[in-house]
């Protein structure tokens, strides 16, 4: 959903204006041919990957109690190691190997800490007294030469992280009218592929980059964070009724401070993270933004990730009792009942379940305990939509009267801000909602900052431009092209809530939403709908679609139903997020997944399926069918057999893709 344009912080503020570059090494961390230097005189980090510089010395800083401590001098330094091996609750694989490199700076007031890893390297500041946290300039110099992908957002009124991908080589980066650049911001230079994000954010903006200037190595990214909340107003619904005591769909900020958060303590910033790869398609395989996040505690074994049938997209289209009617009991039992038939675990309560914007009555036509008392009986969980102006400062309230009316979760949506209030929200009601057992899937929210990890039970974030985008999408809407970055840049992040599974496929170029958008579909093919099942990483992955046309495609429905929504590896196939994507993942009992999506271009495409590792497979494939470009719905599934390490050729048509099931014979 849309989110305000964020405060910008000027890089060149007062105290962290000039471009002069520091040139005396303080420590660096070095692991497996990755590694980040600190110098001071000024404060600048430098990171270079098999002697390659990927990102030149960049000048950095952080403001504390109103001093510039750009040009702090350190008083010492240590260097560490780390290593960690870890089962995973809920991730995409089944452990991760935390081994690494670390390293230190003490500054005083604050220190600088490093980290090298073999997906690669990070750095953060962390405040070691109570202080208020006035701009950190937390600074990115791209290469001159790489090529960039990334999304934007306008500079005026609304902001938003789900627009689409932009690509441009460096030197030619857009510097227009001040909009933002949302992270990850990828980019490949001298065959290496770097991912700019973050993790382990608590209490703090997010960080993404506003002004870009030439500086020398390259292109300067200046950052761009929220300011502190000083005053908000609660609004309502779409009509903007404000001044509202409680409840409501927003928690608007009206005006910010001066200062970005007060600590009252020591405080770790977030970890400034840089995914390092040898091609695009190895960032899917990369740890580091989990690694780094702040390890769960506590019993987490009762977190049930799956599918999701869903009303909102399809409007309870085709599925409506009686056929005149909508979002009541009889039509919710019957998206409960084809959830039970077919294995799928859990059924969303999208808005209209409750009165208006108002959880605490439920809305005249929906008996919503009985509705979770039937689906309980039946195996099926539900999960219940909400607007977070509804939730917030009611956090515990909320998570336990509905764990205690039986169901399994929330989706919150709406939120729409990067500022540290936000942040704080989202861990506070993360953690009420595991005390309770209860489920989040934070829509209308910024992509994933290691939350995940934390707190296993936050099973998905958006932040990206999803499928319900094609409810009011234009004719030549070019969602393949989306697609295909999607899986490179935003995903690097963490799992998305895209909300796939589309039936209604449509050509490129004559896409239409249908009557009053009550019938949306997906422009590319249906094969491309199914690779997302499998490509793209939800640990509670959306069903679009309406159980009706689910029923009337059954061979397709059965398959993609079946896809796991964790993991225990994945592979990256090839690739880039200008033509195509493809990734292999290996489900918990031993089968694996390859899939594959392409732009509006037709291709043919080879991959190597070493990552079977051994033996002979049954391989259960869905390919697009020779006349897709005409007819998207056209598709063709066979079986064959494939010893592993061959290579498997696929034919993608405009918007195209494959899905394949390998079983071990």
């Amino acid at each position: 959903m849309k989110i305000p344009h964020l405060a910008l912080v000027a890089a060149a503020a007062a105290g962290f204006a000039g471009t002069a570059l520091a040139d005396s090494l303080v420590t660096k961390a070095s692991f497996k041919g990755n590694e980040i230097r600190l110098y001071e005189g000024p404060l600048a980090y430098e990171i270079v990957s098999d002697g390659k510089t990927v990102v030149p010395k960049t000048v950095i800083g952080i403001e504390l109690d109103g001093k510039c401590l750009r040009d702090a001098k350190s008083i010492g330094a240590t260097n560490g190691s780390m290593r960690d091996i870890e089962k995973t609750p809920v991730y995409k694989k089944a452990s991760i190997n935390g081994d690494g490199a670390s390293a230190k700076a003490d500054f005083g007031d604050f220190e600088v800490r490093l980290v090298a890893r073999a997906d690669g390297v990070a750095w953060r500041f962390a405040v070691k007294k109570a202080a208020t946290i006035g701009f950190e300039n937390a600074s990115l110099t791209v290469p001159a030469g790489a090529r960039c992908w990334f999304n934007r957002t306008g500079a005026t009124g609304w902001g938003n992280e789900e627009t689409t991908p932009e690509f441009a080589d460096a030197e030619k980066l857009p510097n227009d009218g001040g909009k933002i650049f949302y992270l990850p911001f990828v980019y490949s230079v001298d065959g290496k592929t770097v991912a700019v994000t973050e993790t382990d954010l608590h209490t703090y903006p997010i960080w993404n980059f506003g002004k870009v200037e030439k500086a020398e190595g390259g292109m300067k990214l200046s950052p761009s964070m929220a300011k502190f909340p000083k005053k908000t107003d609660r609004v309502g619904g779409w009509g903007n009724e404000k001044g509202l005591k409680s409840g409501g769909r927003w928690v608007r900020i009206t005006e910010f401070d001066d200062f970005l958060v007060k600590t009252e303590g020591t405080f770790a910033l977030p970890w400034r993270t840089f995914v390092i790869a040898d091609a695009p398609s190895k960032l899917c395989e990369a740890d580091i933004v989990y690694a780094l996040a702040t390890p769960p505690k506590g019993d987490f074994s009762w977190v049930k990730p799956g599918k999701v049938a869903w009303d909102w997209w399809n409007c309870f289209d085709n599925c409506r009792i009686p056929a005149n009617g909508g979002c009541n009991t009889k039509t919710y039992e019957r998206f409960i009942d084809f959830a039970a038939k077919t294995g799928v675990e859990y059924v969303i309560f999208d808005e209209g379940w409750s009165e208006s914007l108002n959880i605490w009555r439920f809305h005249k036509d929906v008996d919503v305990p009985h509705l979770i008392d039937y689906a309980n009986k039946k195996g099926v969980g539900i999960i219940l939509w909400m607007a977070w102006a509804q939730v917030y400062g009611e956090e515990e309230k909320v998570a336990e009267h509905f764990s205690k009316l039986g169901a399994k979760g929330f989706k919150v949506d709406f939120m729409d801000r990067g500022d540290a209030e936000i942040a704080t929200f989202l861990e506070n009601f993360a953690s009420v909602c595991a005390k309770h057992r209860m489920l989040v899937d934070y829509h209308g929210a910024y992509r994933p900052v290691g939350l995940s990890r934390t707190y296993p039970n936050v099973v998905n974030y958006e932040g990206i431009h999803g499928l319900e985008q094609m409810k009011w999408a234009p004719a030549n809407k070019d969602m393949p092209r989306n697609d295909v970055a999607c899986f490179f840049t935003r995903m690097t992040a963490g799992p998305m809530d895209y909300t796939p599974g589309a039936m209604l496929n449509m050509p490129y170029g004559k896409y239409t939403s249908g009557e009053g958008k009550r019938f949306p579909g997906s422009v590319g093919t249906r094969c491309h709908q199914m690779a997302m099942m499998s490509l793209y990483e939800a640990y509670l992955q959306m069903l679009s679609d309406s159980p009706t046309n689910y029923e009337k495609n059954e061979e397709c429905f059965r398959f993609m139903a079946a896809v796991p929504t964790v993991w225990d590896d994945v592979v990256g196939l090839g690739g880039c997020p200008e033509t195509y994507a493809a990734a292999a993942r290996k489900a918990k009992d031993g089968s694996w997944y390859a899939a594959g999506l392409c732009n509006k271009d037709a291709r043919e495409i080879s991959f190597s399926t070493s990552f079977l590792k051994d033996g002979e497979w049954d391989a259960e494939i869905f390919r697009d069918a020779p006349d897709c470009a005409a007819e998207p719905t056209h598709y063709v599934r066979e079986a064959k057999s494939v010893k592993a390490g061959e290579e498997m050729k696929v034919w993608m048509a405009p918007g195209g893709g494959f899905a394949v099931k390998f079983t071990r014979r």
